[in-house]
């Protein structure tokens, strides 16, 4: 058990860098040509992807701001602490 644990609070961990990164990249401006830029996307899109979605079905207007990641960084804080409730 112990083991699956650890596996996965480094998994939320490293999503959690990922989407940082991620961020960090947009206001960089960097193009999505770039392998590293196009790789952080394709990992972090299955947990942006849906967190988007929910904002907008909430019907929540945020204008420019993409508030996804904030979202997605509350959702995985959700699945660590349930896991280690469960877990440990």
């Amino acid at each position: 058990m112990l083991l699956l644990y650890r596996s996965i609070i480094i998994l939320l961990n490293l999503i959690e860098i990922l989407i940082v990164v991620r961020i960090v990249l947009s206001f960089l401006n960097i193009h999505s040509e770039n392998l590293f830029t196009r790789l952080v996307y394709e990992l972090t899109e299955p947990v942006l992807g849906p967190a988007r979605q929910l904002i907008a079905k909430l019907g929540l207007n945020t204008g420019i701001f993409d508030f996804s990641p904030l979202l997605a960084i509350l959702f995985l804080r959700v699945i660590y602490s349930i896991a280690s409730r469960i877990l440990l």
